[in-house]
């Protein structure tokens, strides 16, 4: 029985749903004979922006629905294997920008989860926080103990009530599309939400997010290449946790990185080469390495390092699909596409009964073009949305343990 809190709930995404015509998702034959009649009874919400296309629609739906939906939207925004490349397009512009909740309330978190005041662990500690996201908030801060520069990440208090709720009421969602939208067979929606539950859960657990940062770390301890900032574990819960400070320039400011004189082409075969070693050498990589978690050093700009923050999401790949991937890498520079087509079938990635001739084709006319051009106007991630549509055609299954590796080749192409 849906509590009221969960009906009024409802009522606001739906309301918000009609407002902006998602409903055109699932065609009105399509749907039964009960929801038709509830669609009329609804008639005084119709769709506000009739001039507008559906995938901008999406977008500004799930972002008036606020941040569970948001990071809903940015997730679904990377599986080009589900979502045809205008709603992808649109749900990548997706911000996770929220309001900071009171330092004051952070205070209060912190002192009941690390069971200390502030004032007995810590230093200068700042109330107005240093960033904000859907899920937790960022405050710096020295510790007593030593004076080490540090940021406390804190949980927003009540979050986990909320996600649960609105997940819940995905799931609701998910089974009508499911039963009722004509491509409801390929884009599984209900397998998405349950996905999508685990990522944002395991994101609620900040021990899990040390522990990972803590693996990475030791991953690349003394390298040149990548750099991940000290967990303190002594002062890290569940709820809340405690890292060293951190003064790189964010990946995206392109003119500080100049400015300071950074050698652009060693930090970019850095980049490329920190990401193999994570995927092929450690099996281990970080999954979320979007502009607002990238940093690179400030110091030594002729010999740059990478800084990577915010361990939350993590991928791992098994002996089998390395191998795969990594024999799929050479056969596209070697333009052996006969092989990469049997390699997808080979490991079940597109059906047995596949066509290899025909896909094979198929993957020729999208790559043979690249290759014409000079390689510094090559997108590799242009290539591989090209190839998910071509592989969608040929009816590629959802690979959950490639799903993050996709979502990570995009942003280090970015």
């Amino acid at each position: 029985m849906m509590k009221f809190a969960e009906f009024g709930r409802f009522y606001a995404i739906a309301h918000t749903f009609l407002k902006y015509g998602l409903d055109e998702l699932v065609p009105y034959e399509h749907l039964p004979l009960g929801s038709r009649f509830a669609r009329k009874a609804l008639f005084w919400m119709r769709n506000e922006h009739p001039n507008m296309a559906l995938p901008e629609r999406c977008r500004l739906a799930l972002q008036e629905l606020g941040p569970v939906y948001i990071k809903l939207g940015q997730m679904l925004s990377t599986r080009r294997d589900l979502l045809h490349p205008e709603y992808a397009a649109q749900l990548a512009l997706l911000q996770d920008q929220v309001k900071p909740f009171c330092g004051e309330l952070a205070i209060e978190q912190i002192e009941r989860y690390l069971g200390h005041t502030v004032e007995e662990i810590f230093d200068d500690f700042d109330v107005v926080p240093l960033a904000s996201a859907s899920i937790a908030q960022v405050h710096t801060a020295t510790l007593k103990q030593d004076g080490r520069a540090v940021v406390i990440k804190v949980i927003r208090p009540g979050i986990e009530k909320v996600i649960k709720a609105d997940v819940q009421l995905m799931k609701l969602l998910a089974q009508i599309v499911a039963k009722y939208a004509p491509e409801a067979d390929r884009l599984r929606p209900v397998e998405v939400v349950e996905e999508y539950e685990k990522t944002i859960i395991d994101e609620l657990d900040l021990m899990r997010e040390g522990a990972n940062a803590i693996q990475l770390r030791r991953n690349f301890e003394g390298s040149k290449e990548l750099y991940v900032p000290e967990i303190y574990s002594d002062y890290c819960t569940h709820k809340v946790l405690v890292m060293e400070r951190i003064y790189g320039i964010p990946v995206s400011d392109i003119a500080a990185l100049e400015a300071q004189g950074t050698n652009m082409k060693l930090l970019a075969e850095r980049g490329v080469e920190t990401f193999f070693a994570q995927v092929f050498r450690d099996s281990f990589f970080h999954a979320d390495m979007h502009p607002g978690n990238v940093f690179v050093s400030r110091e030594h700009p002729e010999d740059p390092m990478w800084i990577g923050i915010d361990c939350g999401i993590v991928g791992t790949l098994n002996k089998e699909d390395q191998r795969y991937l990594a024999e799929n890498f050479l056969a596209f520079f070697n333009r052996d596409y006969r092989k990469v087509a049997q390699l997808h079938v080979d490991s079940g990635w597109v059906p047995i009964d596949t066509k290899v001739e025909e896909f094979e084709f198929a993957i020729r006319a999208v790559c043979e073009p690249i290759f014409e051009k000079p390689l510094s106007e090559i997108s590799f991630g242009h290539v591989l949305l090209n190839l998910f549509n071509t592989a969608r055609r040929f009816n590629m299954k959802v690979q959950p343990q490639l799903v993050l590796l996709q979502k990570t080749l995009l942003y280090i192409e970015g």
